[in-house]
């Protein structure tokens, strides 16, 4: 794996966990509100026990757990019982063993991992139950490999495309985000072992995240940056948090009082564990009574850490209190009792890399894929006197469970869309493949991970003139093409964010002259965050795209391809023309120098494309199928509602082409006469319904009316300003088929 020597976030972790539990199951029955995954809140039954064990334990051994002892663990206390909490990096699985003192990989032979798809794929399936296998599917996995503690999943907002972890964090919506997030937590924990949500918070650009300073209006932050988390702690129940690197008003996160004490435990009531980013703490005393419970990170001798000689020296000079000491260990120790790993009781038993958890890695996959574009039905491909299809590009071969600077994972298998295709054509069709294009970098510009910057990896965009006659000629001889473009992992990386938004590699110039020779070419795009494809949108018939998708992704791009699996996808995020068209970059707000403002407020996203009628090139919940759904008789069971009610709408769901398919019904509320300022709509509730060819789903969208409720800056809570609201029912933002007017007393 290429982690340099830098002490990237090894929390840096997921973002991504996903998996359906089986294609069979409908998933008309997934609820868009989450009441059925609630999590089970932290025990204080050994409560007794602990402060007994507690009061055993010298200073040292005390102050021993509130650090790092090793990349990934605290110090336990094995003369009374207390083992190390074992943590493990997993935003796209469990991530390979390294040594204990640096991030050079341990040798083992047996620590393989399925390789699961990337937040922003499991983001894209909109499906609650999927997201709940994921964490169940992965915590089978932590468990085989004796973790306690998944560094995952990571939720933070995509505030602007460029951003290095898109491909990691889910959505640029909140609800969409909560939606997922929690049903991962829950599946995970339900497995003994600890999620740790992150990274809380505001962090939402890796261009200087060590020390740049956020300014978000108290309303914003409400409303856009925080409601994931809360839903985490409140819904989820999610046994750890993990601080970020970056400020927040003036304070670093991980000792910020007002993040931590006040909104974390004191508001949310969280009792968990606040792990730190690795190596984002800057002092002892502060962060202690500021919150934070364990600090890790490297690369300096773990005795050096800011809660290890420092803490014992701040101790016994007085400066901090033994009693203070204890409620953070008090706070470690719950955690080891609950998730089993000390006290006794049957812990969840685990299982790695199996036959069942690449099925889950598949179903999450094939239902992430997008259909972006499909004229003339030139999907799914019809093989009827097809000989030869000529597959392109570089990322028809490329893997991407290793790479970056982000924890990868170590599979064992990893179907890449070439071997994909050659599994699933018959033999009598031949495969030309040629590469096109190569993935080269400048050198000298590949961004330097110490001092981080938004000059991530410098590519070489010069094309191959002989890799390019190969490709030409691969198309020219075949009857249909396939490009398989984009980007990969090594491009989009944790630790810097892209320049722009332009194709890597050539590859723009290299789709352009195969569509030339062969107009019968398929464009797969594999990647994370969004790109510059207008042209390709325009010149191209049949637009795919897909994500870094696990194990199983070649396999699940040739079903969707091939037509055994109708696409379902829908985007999480905008597809902006340009640059300029996103908010944070239309108000010149990113990346910042030593403070970044977050001048577009809760216009985030399709908020923005929407209030300010900037159209998108996809837009927000935007995908296709194979076949044709309609939406019929929607409507709300009352007109008008009080505070504590559930606005329930129902609306029939029409499958009236020729194929069994998936849609997502979603749905988003307005206020037009409102007091306050607003976004033009808003994403409050959603369903994926599974119709059968002919038939039709009646679908039942539940949206409690405190979902509709605003930040109240100067009251300090939140309120449901009453009047006429107008519920839009669609297939995505800009795809609206039904509006309903209601009134909230």
């Amino acid at each position: 794996m290429k982690n340099k020597m830098i002490y990237l976030s090894a929390a840096l972790v997921f973002a991504f966990f996903t998996s359906c539990k089986n294609e069979t199951q409908t998933s008309a029955s997934n609820s868009s509100q989450t009441e059925e995954y609630v999590g089970k809140e932290i025990s204080t039954d050994h409560d007794a026990e602990i402060d007994k064990l507690i009061s055993q334990m010298t200073l040292e051994e005390k102050i021993g757990m509130l650090h790092g002892n090793s990349m990934f663990a605290n110090a336990g206390v094995k003369r009374l019982g207390i083992p190390e909490l074992k943590m493990a990096d997993g935003p796209l699985g469990v991530r390979e063993e390294i040594s204990r003192d640096n991030w050079a990989p341990a040798g083992w032979t047996n620590d393989f991992a399925t390789y699961y798809p990337a937040g922003g794929a499991l983001a894209a399936t909109w499906n609650a139950e999927m997201a709940h296998t994921f964490g169940t599917s992965l915590g089978e996995e932590l468990r085989a490999r004796d973790k306690d503690m998944l560094l995952s999943p990571a939720i933070n907002m995509v505030r602007t495309p460029l951003g290095g972890r898109t491909y990691e964090y889910m959505s640029e919506d909140p609800f969409l985000n909560k939606k997922i997030a929690v049903p991962l937590v829950v599946g995970l924990q339900e497995k003994d072992v600890m999620a740790c949500v992150k990274h809380y918070a505001a962090n939402n650009q890796e261009t200087n995240r060590d020390f740049v300073d956020v300014q978000i209006d108290e309303r914003t932050l409400r409303e856009i940056y925080l409601p994931a988390f809360e839903a985490t702690v409140k819904e989820g129940k999610a046994y750890s948090i993990m601080g970020a690197y970056n400020k927040f008003r003036g304070e670093y996160l991980c000792e910020n009082d007002y993040m931590l004490n006040k909104i974390l435990r004191d508001e949310w009531g969280f009792k968990g564990i606040v792990v730190s980013d690795w190596a984002a703490v800057h002092s002892t005393a502060k962060s202690l009574k500021n919150g934070l419970d364990i600090e890790m990170g490297t690369p300096k001798p773990f005795n050096k850490f800011f809660l290890a000689d420092k803490l014992i020296a701040a101790v016994k000079s007085g400066e901090v209190s033994e009693k203070e000491i204890d409620l953070h260990v008090k706070r470690i120790l719950r955690g080891l009792f609950h998730i089993k790993a000390m006290g006794g009781g049957t812990r969840a038993k685990g299982s790695i890399a199996t036959e069942a958890h690449y099925k889950d890695a598949y179903d999450i996959a094939a239902e992430a894929i997008v259909l972006l574009k499909n004229e003339n039905n030139a999907l799914p491909l019809k093989l009827d006197g097809v000989k030869s299809i000529a597959v392109i590009g570089n990322n028809a071969t490329k893997k991407n469970a290793l790479g970056g600077f982000g924890a990868g994972v170590k599979t064992k298998r990893e179907v890449t869309p070439l071997e994909g295709l050659k599994n699933r054509l018959p033999s009598s069709v031949k495969i030309n493949y040629a590469e096109g294009y190569l993935e080269r970098y400048d050198e000298k510009n590949k961004g330097n991970l110490g001092n981080i910057t938004s000059t991530g990896p410098v590519t070489i965009d010069k094309l191959d003139d002989a890799k390019v006659k190969e490709a030409v000629e691969a198309a020219k001889n075949s009857d249909v093409a396939i490009i398989f473009a984009g980007s990969n992992r090594d491009y989009e990386t944790e630790a810097s964010d892209r320049r722009d938004l332009h194709l890597p590699f050539g590859q723009e110039e290299l789709i352009k002259k195969v569509l030339a020779v062969n107009p019968k070419t398929i464009v797969v795009m594999i990647a994370g965050a969004p790109f510059d494809i207008n042209e390709v949108s325009q010149k191209s018939s049949a637009l795919v795209w897909s994500w870094f998708n696990g194990s199983e992704g070649g396999n699940a791009l040739a079903d969707v391809i091939l037509g055994k699996v109708n696409p379902s996808g829908k985007l999480p995020w905008t597809m902006p023309k340009q640059l300029k068209d996103s908010p944070a970059h239309a108000t010149n707000s990113f990346p910042g120098d030593k403070a970044v403002n977050y001048a577009e407020g809760i216009l985030i996203g399709y908020r923005w494309f929407d209030t300010k009628n900037v159209a998108p090139l996809y837009p927000f919940g935007y995908g296709l199928s194979y076949t044709i759904f309609a939406l019929d008789n929607a409507k709300a069971n009352k007109d008008s509602y009080a505070q504590n009610d559930v606005i329930e709408v129902t609306v029939d769901v029409k499958n009236t082409g020729k194929i069994d398919g998936k849609e997502v019904v979603q749905l988003y509320t307005s206020k037009s006469d409102s007091k306050i300022t607003r976004a033009a709509q808003e994403l409050k509730g959603f369903k994926k319904a599974d119709v059968k060819a002919g038939s039709s789903e009646k679908v039942t969208i539940k949206v409690p009316v405190k979902e509709l409720a605003y930040y109240d800056v100067a009251a300090k809570k939140w309120t449901v300003e009453p009047g006429k609201y107008t519920i839009k029912v669609g297939t995505s933002s800009r795809d609206i088929k039904k509006e309903i007017v209601i009134t909230i007393k």
